[in-house]
């Protein structure tokens, strides 16, 4: 029994030692794989570990994220990063099948998110939101299409154009070309916006 005993023991260490949680240290991002240095099981330090993520799909975690490390064969020396999770900024609150993208500015008041919902809802929130597209960006409804803005409008083709702009309680057309010809701008004063 102790003969099967002592041929068990590495056995059952490098299957110990296969899956840990760790919390990370530092992380290099320059790397063609992302490289992670981190603390297993709160004292054992590991440097360099390749951090595997989804093609197409990339982040930089903060320093204190929780990751799976996965020790191939049992060997510590070959330990790879499967997953990174944060804790502290998890969003929270999405119903069952939503998927979220966010970051760690992301707040109830306000940060960055795109969110999948239920009923075919996706919901983008952003401080700036910038779409660009090298030939073209379409944006169609078969339905409603609404623009609303809370203080400013501007619209040109190749720098011709028009900027609207809410201010103090009256309108502002700024001026635009039709052209070679310059439009001057015109003021009116109008009523608090009437959209919602």
């Amino acid at each position: 029994m102790r003969a099967l005993e002592k041929m068990l023991r590495p056995i059952r260490r490098r299957l110990t030692l296969m899956v840990s949680r760790a919390v990370l240290v530092m992380i290099d991002d320059d790397t063609t794989l992302q490289e992670l240095q981190t603390r297993i099981l709160g004292e054992e330090l590991l440097d360099s570990l390749e951090r595997f993520q989804q093609y197409g799909f990339t982040s930089v975690p903060h320093q204190g994220a929780e990751a799976i490390t996965l020790s191939v064969g049992g060997h510590r020396s070959h330990t790879v990063v499967i997953n990174v999770d944060d804790r502290r900024y998890r969003l929270k609150g999405l119903q069952g099948g939503e998927v979220a993208l966010y970051t760690d500015e992301d707040t109830n008041e306000g940060g960055c998110r795109i969110v999948l919902k239920r009923n075919n809802i996706i919901q983008m929130r952003a401080r700036e939101l910038d779409l660009e597209g090298s030939e073209r960006v379409r944006i169609a409804s078969l339905g409603e299409l609404e623009l609303h803005a809370g203080t400013r409008r501007e619209t040109d083709v190749a720098g011709y154009g028009e900027a609207l702009i809410f201010k103090n309680g009256t309108w502002h057309t700024d001026t635009y070309h039709e052209g070679s010809t310059f439009v001057a701008g015109t003021e009116r004063g109008i009523q608090p916006p009437e959209v919602d």
